[in-house]
C-alpha cells in the first residue's frame, strides 16, 4: 500500500477523532462519577445495617412476648454463646429459650416496654448492639415488677441473615440509672 492512500485512509472520516474523543471524555467522566458516588454507597450501607439490627432486636422481643419460641431461635447462630442474666453459667443456642419457659410455665405473660439503645457498632459482617430493655413478667392478676436490663448482642452476618453468635444481660441497679 502506497504512503498517499493510507493519508486518504485516515483522512476518510473527519469526525473519527472527534467521536473518539467524545466517548473518552464520557467514559472519564462516568467511572470519575462512579468514584465519587462509591464512598457515599459504602457509608450508607453500615446506617442501613443499623437499622436492620435495630428491627431484629425489637423482633426479639416481640417473639418474647408472643411466646413464639421458634422465630426467637430462628435469631440465633448455631454456634452461639452468651450470659444472660438470669443463668448461673454461659449458655448454647439449645438452652436459649430456657429463661421464657421458666416462666412461661408459671402462667406468667412477658410485657415489653421501652427499648432504649446505647450503641451500635456495625464492622463488615459483625455488629455489637447495646440497650436498655424495660419489662415485666406479669401474672393473670395484672402484678408483676417492671425490671430494666441492660442488653449486649453480638451479631453475625449468616448468608443475607444477622444472627446473634454472643450476648450479654444483667439487671439494672437503681443506682447505676
Amino acid at each position: 500500500m502506497s504512503n498517499s492512500r493510507l493519508s486518504s485512509r485516515s483522512n476518510y472520516r473527519p469526525g473519527y477523532r472527534m467521536l473518539l474523543a467524545l466517548r473518552l471524555m464520557a467514559f472519564l467522566l462516568v467511572g470519575a462519577l462512579a468514584i465519587s458516588v462509591l464512598p457515599a454507597a459504602i457509608h450508607a450501607r453500615p446506617a442501613e445495617n443499623e437499622q436492620v439490627l435495630w428491627n431484629l432486636e425489637h423482633d426479639y422481643w416481640r417473639y418474647v412476648h408472643e411466646n413464639d419460641l421458634s422465630s426467637y431461635r430462628n435469631l440465633w447462630h448455631e454456634n452461639f454463646l452468651g450470659w444472660p442474666y438470669v443463668s448461673a453459667a454461659p449458655v448454647h443456642k439449645d438452652h436459649i429459650t430456657d429463661w421464657i419457659t421458666s416462666q412461661t410455665g408459671k402462667g406468667l405473660t412477658f410485657e415489653p416496654g421501652e427499648l432504649k439503645p446505647a450503641a451500635i457498632q456495625v464492622t463488615g459482617d459483625v455488629a455489637v448492639t447495646y440497650y436498655w430493655m424495660t419489662s415485666k413478667w406479669r401474672a393473670k392478676d395484672g402484678s408483676g415488677e417492671m425490671r430494666t436490663t441492660r442488653v449486649t448482642h453480638t451479631w453475625v452476618k449468616n448468608g443475607k441473615d444477622w444472627v446473634i453468635i454472643g450476648g450479654m444481660s444483667m439487671l439494672e441497679t437503681a443506682s447505676a440509672k
